[in-house]
């Protein structure tokens, strides 16, 4: 569920990008330091009839900076992926999920650490799900904040 204050900031998000636009990409809950991000199947099936390794990359990449607004302040930082490693698990052959949370304290840590030098990082680790709830890919993204 996105609440009625986030629609706008949610709908920015999915265009802000061109390709996560063309992709399909959805962003189906929005939270205070929580997100759902769907990868829709169509139009991202390759050639063998599952999605296309690239756009799954795509979805962790966009989901990480979708929890980053999320649960920062965005006129004052932005985010970027610094290193990213994904483990494809099975072949997705329906649409993909990524349910991605902060604790209340990491999100203060962060935030104490990117005040005192101007930069923080933090990890998550992702799972990719297809709509029968499988595993589709691990990723373990290393993401930073930096002031503007």
């Amino acid at each position: 569920m996105i609440e009625d204050r986030q629609k706008k900031m949610t709908g920015y998000l999915e265009k802000a990008i061109g390709i996560i636009e063309k992709m399909g990409i959805k962003i189906v809950d929005f939270r205070t330091r929580y997100v759902k991000v769907l990868l829709p199947l169509k139009p991202n099936v390759n050639h063998i009839g599952t999605i296309y390794a690239g756009s799954l990359f795509s979805l962790a990449d966009f989901a990480g900076g979708v929890l980053f607004f999320a649960s920062f302040d965005h006129a004052r930082y932005f985010p970027i992926l610094k290193e990213v490693t994904i483990r494809y698990i099975r072949p997705a052959t329906s649409s993909v999920t990524v349910e991605l949370e902060f604790a209340p304290e990491q999100v203060g840590q962060i935030m104490k650490t990117a005040e005192e030098q101007g930069k923080a990082e933090w990890i998550i680790d992702m799972e990719l799900k297809d709509e029968a709830g499988q595993i589709c890919c691990l990723v373990h993204g290393i993401f930073q904040m930096r002031k503007k």
